[in-house]
C-alpha cells in the first residue's frame, strides 16, 4: 500500500479501540516512559495535545510538569509555512484554536525545535526501522529538516508516541525528507532505533 492507504487503514485500526483501553493505554504510557527515564534525563520537553483517536498525552503532560520538566506545545506559523515553534506550558495562560482546531498556548517563552532535548511526536503508523508516518501536513518533517545536515550527535532525542497497535511489520514506505525517529513510546513499551546513515543518537545527548 501506498502512504495514503496506510494512513487510512492505520487510522481505523485506531479509532477502533475502546474508551476504557484508551485509558488503560495512556496510563501505562506514562509509565513507561518513567520506566525509561525519559522524564527525568531531559530537561527541555516537547509535547503535543492529543487530537481525534490518538493516544491521550494528558497524564504524560501532567506528569512531566510535577517532576518540573519544562513542557512545550507546538504552535502552528502563520501563513503557508510548515515551520513549527514550541511554547512553554505554563499556569495562568491564554489558549486559542488552531486551523485544525487544537489548542495552542501563548507565551513569550518559545523555542525552536533545536533547542529542545526530547521531542515527542505524534504517528500515524510506525515500523521497526523508525519510519513513521504522520497526518500528512509535513509540519515535523520540516520543522526537523536541519536534523539531515547532521552526521554526528544531533537534537532533540526523537520519540513516537502511539498505541502498540499502529506499529506494522515490514518496512513503511518513506522519502528522503522524512525525519527518522529515535525511539517509539507506546503502553507496551519503548522500542528504540538507529537513525538511518548516521551514528546511533546517544540516549541523553548533551544540552546545548
Amino acid at each position: 500500500m501506498n502512504k495514503s492507504e496506510l494512513r487510512k487503514s492505520l487510522r481505523q485500526r485506531r479509532a477502533a479501540i475502546s474508551r476504557t483501553e484508551r485509558r488503560r493505554a495512556a496510563a501505562n504510557l506514562t509509565r513507561n516512559a518513567l520506566r525509561h527515564g525519559l522524564l527525568t534525563r531531559y530537561q527541555r520537553i516537547g509535547i503535543y495535545l492529543a487530537h481525534g483517536a490518538e493516544i491521550s498525552t494528558v497524564p504524560l503532560i501532567n506528569r512531566a510538569l510535577a517532576l518540573h520538566r519544562a513542557c512545550y506545545l507546538p504552535m502552528l506559523p502563520f501563513g503557508r509555512g510548515k515551520t513549527l515553534r514550541f511554547n512553554r506550558l505554563q499556569a495562568g495562560q491564554s489558549w486559542v484554536a488552531n486551523r485544525y482546531g487544537i489548542p495552542e498556548n501563548t507565551t513569550t517563552q518559545q523555542l525552536h525545535a533545536r533547542q529542545l532535548d526530547l521531542l515527542f511526536v505524534p504517528l500515524v503508523g510506525f515500523d521497526d526501522c523508525g519510519n513513521r508516518i504522520g497526518m500528512g501536513g509535513g509540519f515535523y518533517d520540516t520543522t526537523l529538516a536541519y536534523l539531515r545536515r547532521r552526521l554526528a550527535w544531533r537534537k532533540p532525542y526523537l520519540v513516537g508516541v502511539a498505541f502498540e497497535c499502529q506499529r506494522i511489520n515490514g518496512e513503511l514506505p518513506h522519502d528522503p525528507w522524512d525525519a527518522p525517529l529515535d525511539a517509539v513510546l507506546t503502553e507496551r513499551g519503548l522500542h528504540r532505533f538507529k537513525r538511518r546513515n548516521t551514528p546511533p543518537a546517544p540516549l541523553h545527548p548533551p544540552s546545548a
